[in-house]
């Protein structure tokens, strides 16, 4: 195994008990040796190089959580073999927490009442970082984002873009070769989704650091990720880059039209005159997903042009957000 985090048929399983319903059951439970295996993670394996930003996603429950805690040293696996950094994370805590960084979405590592500027000298001196380092990173936070308004701010006075955006900064700040980031945009405005998104990328290019990206924001994907990896019930389903998946759903295009009178209901008419299409709405357009390899998009639109009053359309290909729905529904095997 040659990358900075390599993961050899790993498994982990928790023991479940099997519980009653009731007052009755909930006493019998106290003392019930009926338990259930419950395979968090199935046997992945996979390798990341240095620098690469990997997007891990899945739906809630896939076991997505449950990998990042044991690549951090937090869980043991149950089986196979895992190295971050050319060590075992579990038998190598300390050592591991000094080159890895670590970001969970609304949950944060800075000291809430304290500038955060005292929070940045605290992990300095945690860390053992250098005056030269910290001083390179702080000039560096600087060319970045406008970091001096937000140095002698108290945390807990910051809105939660700001504190976010803090995060990040803090988790970077002793240039580590590993950063996890775990839903950094949740919650956000665009704006600040996009400040964060381009403060990644500088960092992951000026630093070459690895960074494992989990989200449900496909917008996250799109900007940061060539490569993602999609797990489903603990089973790895797809390990490639996001064109390459989209390839699966070639044939796919989006119609989009704009209809006279109420959207939302217009969209529940022609839902119900195309059973067999996934119709959606928004403000601005009626959004129906055609299969070319079944359905012609003209002759969709022309069966919908007799109906409705269109005044506009588009023709979209399949959107990343599309392809991982429908990979979550079983679309591809």
């Amino acid at each position: 195994m040659s990358g900075i985090i390599s993961l050899n048929n790993i498994t982990k399983e928790f023991k479940v008990l099997n519980r009653r319903e009731g007052l009755k059951g909930s006493l019998r439970d106290l003392f019930s040796r009926d338990y259930k295996i419950v395979k968090a993670v199935d046997g992945i394996t996979m390798e990341v190089q240095q620098g690469e930003i990997v997007g891990y996603l899945g739906p809630n429950g896939a076991g997505k959580s449950t990998t990042i805690k044991m690549m951090t040293g937090v869980l043991e696996p149950t089986s196979g073999e895992l190295l971050v950094g050319g060590r075992v994370p579990y038998k190598n805590r300390s050592q591991n927490a000094q080159e890895i960084g670590v970001v969970f979405g609304q949950r944060s590592q800075l000291w809430w009442a304290l500038p955060l500027v005292e929070s940045f000298k605290l992990l300095k001196d945690i860390y053992q970082i250098s005056d030269e380092q910290y001083d390179s990173m702080m000039k560096l936070y600087g060319s970045l984002v406008n970091i001096e308004e937000l140095l002698h701010k108290p945390v807990r006075q910051m809105s939660l873009g700001q504190r976010t955006l803090s995060d990040i900064l803090a988790a970077f700040l002793h240039d580590p070769k590993i950063v996890f980031l775990d839903e950094p945009t949740i919650g956000l405005d665009v704006s600040m989704k996009a400040k964060i998104r381009t403060l990644i990328q500088a960092l992951n290019r000026e630093k070459n650091t690895t960074v494992i990206l989990t989200t449900h924001d496909m917008g996250d994907v799109d900007a940061l990720c060539r490569r993602i990896v999609i797990i489903d019930k603990g089973k790895m389903l797809y390990d490639n880059d996001i064109e390459h998946l989209k390839g699966f759903f070639g044939s796919y295009r989006t119609l989009k039209i704009r209809v006279s009178g109420d959207m939302g209901k217009v969209a529940s008419e022609i839902e119900k005159e195309l059973p067999e299409f996934k119709v959606s709405s928004d403000e601005e357009w009626i959004s129906v997903l055609v299969d070319e390899d079944k359905s012609k998009v003209l002759d969709v639109l022309s069966l919908l042009r007799h109906k409705h009053d269109i005044r506009d359309m588009q023709l979209e290909e399949i959107s990343t957000e599309e392809v991982i729905k429908k990979i979550y529904e079983g679309g591809v095997e």
